[in-house]
């Protein structure tokens, strides 16, 4: 339960007790509530001891000045709203108000920054993403490194991933770090403190592979058919009286959203009719409602995905057959939407999504539409079915397709032996495509972020040659330069770095100086009036411009556009290879 106190400027979340046995209810915490900060401006003021986010607020360094309180650059404490910095917009004395007293904002000195990053989910920092986050990663470490006693001190680091391989090129790439594995290898290869090898048993539950091919058949029939004995069989355990539960929700997972989309079709219509008539081929019958059947797959909101992972949560009754059936029945002729909320479901379709953090353990089944595209994901996405019950993974491919089949006629080599085939990642944070999207971003992000010289809107304006040799600015861009020098082991290249960064610097300072507009530089320009201009450029807006940054990277590569037209282009002859000869 969420309550925004306008006086000061906060929102407390309160626990929804409504007895009020709760120490965190209102009657108990009226002021306070559970030590919980969901706000990103709450956040900067009030820098809780933990902080739980995404690579994705990267982008917010060069746009946002407010984020050097993370780190623990403040310059100023009140006791109504937090911890100040020059970058935030607020009075530097507010009056009595109701029970507040009054309030001044007084100096305060700096922070200890945080000295413990813990990255989870390690493989998925790889590609275009991995090589930004590589390079913003520059600016974290070193606004996170302080000096004690004349000797500076980095951040610890811990990473965590079940599915990697040459972790130490990645992790140089990423944190300019050595990698100590932990747990290390261990002198009984069967347990290394994390997980333990047990052959499967009734109390210790494991995960069958099954791989289906039908040459000559269409991939679509082919997966009618897995879904419809799947389904039914599941039935007809629990009309037996067998707890099947983990068995009677289907996951199905997709490579892409076009198939995941045709597959959908398939399940509203032709898969829940012929199950509705499966008893006449000897298994159960089973009725499919639409409350039934839900999708995990980027085409979801943010507010829905919580909603369905609670519903997989959802059991499914033992109820003898006949029970059973009247309610299927009951559920194929619901209406009300609040009653089919309550609802158990049977088929959940997914696309990767899935394979990061869905930790349902109740899943037993899952039926795969092709071969994943790597190892890694095979694994991950595989790895939600069969955590406290036996698992199974029925794997269909396409004989049409030389990987899939590949894969089939290996089968049984490669599920014994799928860790030694996870591929390498790829991480290239310095390389030039990198350097020309993100250099600039990096560079004004600890030119900002650094101290209080260029924090506030305005300090974009500062950038002159009199501010050329100020602390600041020299230890961003020597802090840069000795990062990439280091990351390859190439000394010269400091200086190739520097002449970037002067080039940087010098276009700063050019976009600084007074105009006969009268207008001013800020790092982004106020929308209260037209007497500001941006340094700071949307990428996809001004992709050439020198300081054009991403406002986020979750689409770190742009799209391609595509125009169809009705003929052939004037020159397509001219464009077309020559024939072959021999």
């Amino acid at each position: 339960m969420l309550s925004f106190e306008k006086n000061i400027g906060r929102t407390i979340v309160y626990c929804s007790d409504r007895v009020g046995n709760c120490l965190f209810g209102r009657k108990h915490s009226p002021n306070e509530g559970l030590p919980i900060v969901v706000v990103d401006e709450e956040i900067y003021r009030r820098l809780q001891s933990l902080v739980i986010a995404t690579v994705d607020k990267f982008a917010q360094m060069p746009w946002n000045g407010k984020t050097q309180m993370l780190f623990g650059k403040v310059n100023g404490y009140c006791d109504r709203h937090g911890f100040r910095c020059p970058d935030l917009e607020d009075s530097d004395s507010h009056p009595k108000k109701g029970t507040l007293p009054a309030v001044k904002t007084r100096p305060h000195l700096p922070l200890r920054p945080p000295d413990l990053i813990i990255q989870d989910e390690l493989h998925l920092i790889s590609g275009a993403l991995g090589s930004m986050v590589g390079l913003y990663e520059t600016a974290i470490d070193h606004l996170c490194t302080w000096n004690v006693d004349g000797q500076q001190v980095r951040p610890k680091v811990i990473a965590s991933t079940a599915t990697i391989r040459q972790a130490r090129n990645q992790v140089h790439q990423l944190f300019l770090r050595d990698v100590k594995i932990f747990p290390p290898q261990a002198i009984n290869i069967e347990d290394n403190f994390f997980s333990r090898q047990r052959p499967p048993s009734n109390e210790h539950s494991g995960r069958l592979y099954l791989g289906i091919c039908a040459p000559g058949r269409r991939l679509k029939a082919a997966l009618i058919r897995v879904y419809l004995v799947a389904l039914s069989a599941a039935q007809q355990l629990m009309d037996d009286g067998y707890d099947a539960d983990p068995w009677m929700t289907l996951v199905g997972y997709f490579n892409s959203l076009c198939e995941l989309g045709g597959t959908r079709r398939l399940v509203d219509d032709d898969i829940t009719t012929r199950l509705s008539k499966m008893d006449k081929r000897g298994l159960a019958k089973r009725y499919l409602s639409p409350s039934g059947i839900g999708e995990l797959t980027s085409r979801k909101s943010s507010t829905d995905i919580p909603k369905i992972l609670d519903a997989l949560e959802r059991k499914f009754e033992v109820l003898t057959a006949e029970e059973r059936l009247d309610r299927q029945k009951e559920r194929k002729e619901q209406k009300d939407k609040k009653q089919q909320k309550l609802n158990p479901l049977d088929v959940i379709l997914a696309t990767n999504m899935i394979s990061v953090g869905v930790d349902v353990k109740r899943l037993g089944l899952m039926v795969t539409c092709g071969q994943p595209k790597n190892t890694a994901e095979y694994i991950q996405a595989t790895s939600r079915v069969g955590r406290n019950h036996p698992g199974l993974v029925l794997t269909v491919y396409n004989w049409a397709r030389p990987r899939d089949l590949s894969h089939y006629e290996r089968f049984e080599h490669y599920h014994a032996t799928f860790y030694q085939h996870v591929e390498p990642l790829s991480v290239t944070p310095f390389s030039s495509g990198a350097l020309d999207r993100g250099l600039a971003a990096l560079f004004v992000s600890l030119v900002r972020l650094s101290g209080f010289e260029f924090n506030d809107e305005d300090g974009a304006s500062r950038m002159i040659a009199e501010n050329f040799d100020h602390p600041d600015l020299v230890a961003s861009m020597e802090a840069i330069a000795d990062r990439i020098s280091q990351s390859f082991q190439n000394p010269d290249l400091r200086e190739e770095i520097l002449y970037q960064l002067h080039g940087l610097r010098d276009k700063w300072a050019s976009a600084a100086k007074p105009n006969e507009a009268g207008t001013r530089l800020q790092f982004k320009a106020s929308s209260r009036g037209g007497t500001t201009v941006s340094l700071l450029k949307n990428i996809a807006q001004d992709p050439d411009d020198y300081f054009a940054c991403l406002n986020s990277l979750r689409n770190v590569e742009p799209a391609s556009a595509l125009i169809f037209v009705d003929q052939a282009p004037d020159n397509e002859s001219d464009r077309l290879p020559e024939p072959f000869t021999s």
